[in-house]
């Protein structure tokens, strides 16, 4: 019998696609895990019946999370990931030299030990480095208690619902602001400009209302709604559309150049920038 796996992606469009086999599976206190070893994307590691990434495309998200925003400021030394539980974000984040510390938040520890048994490949390089500290708590709470600590923080974070839901709230951004050196910025996955225009809309003006530089940017992810991504970052001082620096080592995806062009809308996403407050 043929197995399948399908991810309803808006009330009317569902994406699916073929699995070899189950590798793992788990219901933990916040969530369904689920890894997977599909035909034509390899590994892939679903939420809740969510896609969150797979050996395909995975490169593409976390560089452009994390090298975009980390290239955007000139020393950056502490770092703060909230979620990001495969490691991915993490992994990037440590091939910058200057990195001095890595604080890991995520409320699911059983999801960075379930990826880290089975999804090697995304964060080998993450165990052992005295770079990084892991911690198993709440992100909102952990950054209520952490004023002015972080050149750069990364919410890689899972879609707007169940643990998430808080994720991408006016407060919450007020809070990253907060957690902020003066000279910080932060990044935020925020969803499909096709699917998911009035959330995208909603941060934006959240994020305006707060941070005296913010912009919006894309990437290609074929796995993710539409194959079309958003990330929304805010800045205290410098401008992220132009990077500030040059990447030492050679990602997949990252350069100089798409780091530019990310920044270069559609019209029709362009509007999604265009809020009031």
């Amino acid at each position: 019998m043929e197995l399948w796996i399908t991810e309803q992606q808006n009330e009317d469009v569902n994406f699916t696609c073929r699995v070899k086999r189950t590798i793992y599976s788990e219901k933990t206190e916040f969530q369904q895990v689920d890894i997977m070893e599909t035909e034509y994307f390899g590994k892939m590691m679903v939420l809740d019946g969510v896609i969150q990434t797979t050996t395909f495309d995975e490169f593409v998200y976390h560089e452009m999370i994390v090298h975009v925003p980390m290239l955007s400021h000139p020393d950056p030394k502490r770092i703060l990931v909230i979620g990001g539980g495969d490691g991915g974000s993490v992994r990037e984040i440590i091939r910058h030299k200057s990195v001095e510390k890595v604080d890991w938040v995520d409320i699911d520890g059983r999801v960075i030990e379930i990826c880290k048994a089975y999804l090697p490949e995304w964060n080998s390089t993450v165990w052992g480095s005295p770079l990084v500290e892991q911690k198993t708590e709440d992100g909102l709470k952990h950054m209520k208690e952490s004023q002015g600590m972080y050149d750069v923080i990364i919410v890689d974070c899972s879609d707007p619902v169940g643990p998430g839901e808080l994720l991408f709230t006016y407060e919450f951004y007020k809070d990253i602001f907060g957690a902020l050196k003066e000279d910080g910025l932060f990044v935020q996955q925020t969803e499909s400009p096709f699917y998911h225009r009035e959330l995208i809309k909603r941060i934006q003006k959240d994020v305006k209302s707060i941070y005296p530089i913010t912009g919006l940017y894309t990437a290609n992810i074929p796995t993710y709604p539409s194959g079309l991504h958003c990330f929304t970052i805010g800045s205290k001082k410098y401008d992220p559309a132009s990077p500030v620096r040059f990447a030492d080592f050679e990602p997949r995806w990252y350069t100089a150049k798409t780091h530019e062009a990310s920044f270069v809308l559609p019209r029709f996403v362009e509007e999604l920038t265009e809020t009031e407050y």
